[in-house]
């Protein structure tokens, strides 16, 4: 077995002091070792080759480093769970039975496994021994040796294979010898000219019966194999892209990138585009180039719901050298496109967040479009930003990293005004398109004026004009359900979810009250949980209600819903996208899933209601998220030939971010908040690192965080620490209770440097060793949401 031994492999190992057994995957290979003693003996390895590249390998020890997770949480994140093993314990009869008293019910099971064909799961002897089936029966027969067990390792998935004929190396040297019949001298000609066919094939183009194949084999003359194949791949017709023409200022982005290849070394460029402006046939025109000179492409976005769209185009110019991975596909779905990247079917790879540990080896170009969205930063270890790891990945293989978007984060922008990245902008829309005029619509004076509706007049009177003249409208509201919040209106509490510091939300579609954040769901209250009272208002509006008045002040329109409730099989995003582009409807709701990278020509108003809600968020980067989500959303409109219109409804007009994203001025955005953000010592001046603490008793939780301020106190103190550290907290986190878990949290602004990364390190290791560390969970997380 040690011949075998590969970096990269996984294992099968005895784990703990109960030897319990685990996978593994081989990191390095020692031909000696220091203490035998402590040494394990592997049981087996289930790979026939490494299913990590060396690069991978190495990328998972970076994020161990800058992440705070175990190798184990770095491997699961790189394979498609499809791939994960699962262990059985089998057992059967030994080859010869020793002389032993056996007990009734250990003889109900060897009779049991007389009669299995093969080996039998633990599960499947109690299915059919019932109580005979205990462990400590089956531990007895083994032990006097008259069963044995086995351990299997299986995938998830398996892969999937045809049966396959092709001709016999027999045949191919000595044809002569083979005296065959006129049907069988036609399926011979055929496979000697295409190499292989299934059977199916052959009795179909030859019109014979399968009979003659299987004469064929057993003649010797061919044999049949198996062939790997891949499930839901659909062909691909592709156009020339050299029939779409670029404009000046295209070309000139395009060229200044392109000359970059020449280079081969690893570089960063950050593209500020405004919505339209034809971005992404400069990504595909770059990929075509990174493909032309045999390197490969990958191309993150950071929702499922753009992917149909972009997969769309690219398959129009590509076709199936496209492969694509999100967590919208089925788990076979998802180990066939990581097949088919690995065994080099695919040049291009589109994806979310974790298609940036696409298995390529030759990558020449990465592309994140939308580059400031929040969702390409994981909340869960490990917890990595995909702009990080796509530049780990760009100086392995010396490529291209381009990060792209209309609003890009306040962090990238000001690299780029600092010369870390190439700045490269385009200030106009594609074919000179005019960006949507703006109106901001004040609702505390409609209001005042007796409007109670969600409506104001102004978006009112442009939806009716949009209706006549059959153009399409989008409107946003980014919050789910029908009512968003339930109060007493005797004791003046709002209804929370039982499990969670959170409100629960009124979806009226099946009478529910509803958590957003663990899935809690009852039927509607009707009586107060903390005095009884039955007295209980709803107040608050989400989509469902939107949907419900905005049915009933246009009763003529077709109306479209999109969100998380809309949208709950695999292919709703695809199906209702294409039926709003092929003008089913008439007006389109939405939360954010509406408010980006989406290109419906035929849109030329766009609605944005409660537009300020999201200001009042305690993580800091609530304005910038703000003034992102207007801003892509009004871009959706006046992409055709009619020119856009917009409506920002908000109780707070005269809010720099409201203002900013009314003129679609991200310039005047960056400089108002770069000032703010530089004043209050924020990102990008420093790092933020939170350290967070949950558990099912609060006691313990606060307790934990107190004790880890002292750790770190004393450590600073002890070791003369002297980079910058600035604490916050401990405080209870904004929803201080999440499933069941109470939730307390520090901040630290600080440097990411390793003497920092090796700081907090040493603090958690600490941590876990203190008995006030007990039943509660910490994590450490970089530049992650300060508003947990």
């Amino acid at each position: 077995m040690s011949s075998d031994a590969e970096r990269g492999r996984r294992v099968i190992i005895p784990f703990g002091n109960g030897n319990k057994k685990h996978q593994g995957i081989i990191l390095s290979v020692c031909s000696s070792c220091a203490d035998n003693t402590a040494v394990k003996p592997v049981l087996s390895i289930t790979d026939s080759e490494p299913v990590l590249s060396d690069e991978m390998l190495s990328l998972a020890g970076w994020l161990k480093e800058h992440t705070f997770c175990t190798y184990f949480d770095a491997v699961r994140t790189f394979l498609p769970k499809g791939m994960s093993i699962k262990l059985k314990e089998t057992y059967q009869l030994a080859s010869e039975m020793p002389d032993t008293e056996l007990t009734k019910e250990e003889e109900n099971i060897i009779s049991f496994l007389k009669n299995a064909s093969n080996r039998r799961e633990f599960d499947e002897i109690i299915e059919t021994s019932g109580d005979a089936g205990k462990k400590k029966v089956i531990a007895s027969l083994i032990d006097k040796g008259v069963i044995i067990s086995a351990d299997e390792a299986k995938q998830f998935v398996n892969d999937s294979y045809i049966k396959m004929i092709r001709l016999s190396d027999d045949y191919i040297f000595r044809r002569k010898q083979f005296r065959l019949s006129p049907k069988q001298k036609l399926v011979a000609s055929l496979l000697e000219e295409n190499g292989s066919a299934s059977i199916k094939e052959l009795c179909y183009i030859c019109n014979i019966t399968a009979a003659v194949v299987r004469n064929l084999i057993k003649a010797g003359a061919a044999e049949e194999y198996q062939y790997e194949t891949f499930r839901f791949q659909n062909e691909a017709e592709t156009e020339n892209l050299d029939d779409i023409i670029m404009t000046e200022k295209q070309t000139a982005v395009y060229n200044e990138i392109a000359e970059s290849f020449k280079l081969k070394k690893p570089e960063c460029f950050l593209l500020h585009g405004v919505t339209g402006s034809g971005k992404t046939i400069i990504f595909e025109k770059l990929i075509r180039k990174t493909v032309e000179n045999g390197r490969q492409a990958l191309m993150l976005i950071p929702e499922i719901s753009l992917t149909p769209q972009i997969l769309e185009s690219f398959r129009r110019f590509f076709g199936n050298r496209v492969a694509v991975i999100h967590s919208g596909l089925s788990l076979t779905q998802r180990m066939d496109e990581y097949k088919k990247i690995k065994n080099h079917m695919a040049d291009i790879v589109i994806g979310t967040r974790s298609a940036v540990f696409a298995p390529l080896d030759n990558i020449g170009i990465i592309i994140m479009d939308e580059e400031g969205e929040r969702s390409y930063k994981s909340d869960a270890a490990p917890r990595y930003h995909a702009a990080d790891v796509a530049k780990v990945r760009c100086k392995t293989h010396n490529s291209i990293l381009l990060l792209a978007s209309a609003t890009p984060s306040v962090e990238s922008y000001y690299y780029a005004q600092k010369g870390f990245y190439r700045l490269l902008e385009l200030d106009e829309r594609y074919n000179k398109n005019k960006l949507p005029e703006v109106v901001i619509a004040d609702m505390s004076k409609e209001l005042e004026n007796g409007n109670i509706s969600g409506f104001s007049n102004i978006l009112a009177d442009e939806i009716y004009k949009n209706l006549e003249n059959h153009e399409q409208t989008i409107l946003l509201l980014n919050r789910r359900g029908y009512n968003t919040v339930a109060v007493c209106a005797d004791c003046r509490k709002t209804v929370e979810c039982p499990n969670c510091s959170v409100p629960l939300v009124y979806h009226k579609a099946n009478n529910s009250m509803m958590c957003h954040y663990c899935g809690y769901s009852s039927t509607d209250v009707k009586k107060c949980p903390s005095c009884g009272s039955s007295r209980i208002i709803k107040t608050g509006s989400g989509t469902q209600k939107l949907q419900e008045e905005t049915e009933k002040l246009f009763p003529d329109a077709r109306i479209l819903r999109m969100d998380a409730d809309t949208n709950v099989s695999r292919y709703a995003y695809e199906n209702n996208f294409n039926d709003f582009k092929n003008h089913k409807y008439d007006i389109m709701i939405g939360t954010q899933l509406v408010g980006k990278g989406l290109d419906f020509p035929d849109v030329t108003l766009v609605g944005v209601l409660c537009a300020d809600k999201s200001l009042n968020t305690e993580d800091f980067r609530g304005c910038e998220q703000t003034f992102s989500l207007i801003t892509q959303v009004i871009g959706r409109g006046g992409r055709g030939d009619i020119a856009g219109r917009a409506v920002i409804q908000t109780n707070a007009p005269d809010n720099y971010v409201i203002e900013f994203a009314a003129l679609q001025d991200y310039k005047g955005f960056y400089n108002e908040e770069i000032q703010i953000r530089k004043a209050l010592i924020f990102p990008p001046v420093c790092d933020m690192c939170v350290l967070g603490f949950s558990s099912a008793f609060e006691e313990k939780a606060a307790a934990a965080a107190n004790a880890m301020i002292q750790i770190m106190s004393e450590k600073v103190r002890l070791e003369n620490i002297k980079f910058p550290l600035r604490t916050l907290g401990p405080v209870k986190c904004t929803y201080g209770r999440i499933n069941g878990k109470y939730r307390y949290r520090i901040i630290l602004k600080c440097r990411n440097s390793a003497d920092f990364r090796r700081f907090i390190s040493e603090c958690l290791v600490k941590a876990g060793k203190n008995r006030q560390f007990s039943n509660v969970s910490v994590f450490a997380d970089i530049n992650g949401d300060t508003g947990i």
